[in-house]
């Protein structure tokens, strides 16, 4: 079969304008790179977009104008306000049009914890026409270099005690412009001297790395203040935005969030948020992280609601996370379960005064209703579930500011339908469970390089098919009965088996081995590893030590048990299920 025969083959089996989504993001990836909807280019419903907003840009071009005199970041003591936003994006913008080769549709990868730099960045590198490509700055060298080999980065900007990582691994990437950046660096001058180095000798963070070619981003934004960039007019079904996933699967892919998808999530969030007043903006508690798509979404929320967020660049430091809320009377707080029970358990958090507080937004990993009810007991505040995913920009559904049920994942979105099927994709009755399906005006392009993929979870109407197995009610709330596959879910975050099971298989002495997850208190889930040992003599320690040098640290198995074999199927698959069933008899696995 020829290339073009294998092209027309799998264009039959995908909806017309799916196909032409994802065959347009595969041509020119290493350069410049457009990602467009067939023709003519898709538009928002006017209901839902009724100031037309034709792009994230366009919507940041008048967000700031309007609230030009309001904060509208704080971090570590220093604000930002709409014009300064608007100020210092520019700057960034005109360096990378101006004084880098970077082509519209490049690719740059942010790597900061959630300090004032991120928006700014984010929001020059879409002013230049850039694509961001959101990266946990807690990643190991390794898992740096498979998302920047994936997404073609050719550019990062990261935290200057993070750099030394890049070392060794940019000769894999497509990497050639490198920023660095530290805490302080928005700052004045003593205040920015004694907050750097406070930060790095408090913190013990890695000594400073001088990367032969990095600029120092508050020499670049310095060195372009009042200058403003050519105006890109990106439609709504360009590339805004690759935020990676793994879904199940274990394999990194990059969700492709256009501006179409991120404008109607921010959108659809301020329709239902909104309808209860405008005074919930006023101060934002945002204590999790920006290159989570949960809080990059929204942060933009608060945005149009000419809100102020203040960002909290390590929310598992409880101590200066409570020391920090003192400082403020917050309207609205935005958290998840594992940050709620570790909130409600400290005294000083229960002194604090709740007396403003009108929302608080719990996203990222499902609530439990014994953290709602602790949560309502100490702040006066019910917890507003939502859920979303990665590929759905991400907000779903959300439970009714005035109308909460306890256990539920609230109603669709506008302009959000969902459908719920059998395995034979049948859609069920209401009450009946199966795996939730979603269509919307924020539901992804499709996975970046990844088109096999990407037919695999959209259906030939238009849906995406998610992990999650649910039910609607009666009533239309929704409620997920369980997740699908083996992903485990730590504090938030996705951990994918077969990552963990790659890194460790690499390991000398180890034949075989295979990752579950079991519940913990403080974080939701921890990771759980068997082990089939090749060698006499290898223990939990040297198995973790591995894995601390190769994963991220929420990633690393907490738990090791060494086993003579693993359960597989008649195939040689390895049945995790099998593995968990002996502890969920004794409540120890989901």
């Amino acid at each position: 079969m020829t290339a073009a025969d294998s092209r027309l083959s799998y264009r039959k089996s995908l909806p017309q304008a799916v196909y032409k989504r994802i065959s347009s993001s595969l041509k020119g990836w290493k350069g410049t790179m457009t990602i467009r909807y067939a023709q003519p280019r898709s538009q928002l419903p006017a209901a839902l977009n009724p100031e037309g907003y034709t792009s994230l840009l366009d919507f940041f071009d008048r967000t700031c104008r309007r609230f030009a005199s309001r904060p509208a970041f704080t971090s570590f003591g220093r604000t930002l306000s709409y014009a300064e936003l608007d100020r210092l994006s520019a700057a960034f913008a005109v360096h990378l049009q101006q004084e880098t080769d970077l082509q519209p549709g490049d690719r740059i990868a942010i790597q900061l914890p959630s300090l004032i730099q991120y928006p700014l960045a984010i929001f020059g590198a879409l002013r230049a026409g850039l694509v961001v490509v959101n990266t946990n700055p807690l990643y190991t060298a390794q898992e740096m270099a498979r998302q920047f080999k994936d997404s073609g980065a050719r550019a990062v900007l990261i935290h200057k005690s993070m750099a030394h990582k890049l070392e060794g691994i940019l000769d894999q990437t497509d990497i050639e412009h490198v920023y660095v950046t530290q805490v302080g660096d928005l700052h004045g001058f003593v205040k920015r001297t004694l907050l750097n180095v406070a930060i790095k000798y408090l913190r013990k963070l890695e000594p400073d790395f001088y990367l032969p070619g990095a600029k120092g981003f508050r020499d670049v934004l310095l060195g372009n203040l009042g200058r403003q960039p050519k105006t890109m007019n990106p439609g709504l079904d360009d590339l805004a935005v690759l935020q990676y996933t793994g879904g199940t699967t274990g394999v990194a892919k990059g969700a492709m969030l256009t501006h179409g998808n991120l404008l109607a999530n921010l959108l659809q969030g301020c329709d239902c948020i909104n309808r209860e007043g405008t005074d919930w903006a006023e101060t934002v508690i945002l204590p999790l992280p920006l290159y989570h798509i949960y809080a990059f979404t929204v942060s933009q929320i608060v945005l149009a609601s000419g809100g102020h967020a203040v960002l909290i660049a390590n929310p598992r430091d409880i101590d200066a996370l409570i020391k920090e809320l003192k400082h403020w009377s917050m309207s609205t707080f935005i958290g998840l379960n594992t940050l709620f029970n570790a909130l409600c358990g400290r005294p000083d958090f229960r002194d604090l005064d709740f007396s403003g507080l009108k929302l608080t937004l719990s996203g990222g990993m499902a609530l439990t209703e014994d953290a709602a009810r602790r949560w309502q007991s100490v702040t006066g505040c019910p917890v507003v579930e939502a859920y979303g995913l990665t590929e759905t920009s991400p907000a779903v559904s959300i439970n009714p500011l005035n109308a909460v049920q306890p256990g539920t994942i609230g109603v669709p979105l506008s302009f959000t339908e969902v459908s719920i099927i059998d395995e034979s994709g049948r859609r069920v009755q209401p009450g009946e469970a199966g795996k939730l399906c979603i269509r919307g005006p924020q539901v992804m392009a499709g996975y970046w390089q990844r088109p096999d993929e990407t037919a695999r979870c959209m259906t030939d109407d238009g849906y995406f098919i998610t992990d999650d197995i649910a039910i609607e009610q009666d009533d239309g709330y929704l409620r997920i009965v369980d997740r699908a596959g083996d992903l485990i879910n730590v504090s938030g975050f996705n951990v994918y088996p077969n990552e963990i099971e790659n890194v460790l298989s690499d390991h000398p002495a180890v034949n075989e081995c295979a990752a579950i997850g079991v519940p913990d208190d403080d974080s939701g889930e921890r990771v759980k590893v068997f082990v089939v040992a090749g060698e006499p003599g290898l223990d939990r320690a040297q198995v973790r030590s591995w894995c601390r040098e190769r994963l991220t640290a929420y990633k690393v198995p907490r738990d090791v048990e060494f086993v003579d074999e693993l359960p597989k199927t008649p195939v040689g698959k390895v049945l995790r299920r099998a593995l968990r069933a002996p502890l969920e008899k004794t409540g120890a696995a989901r």
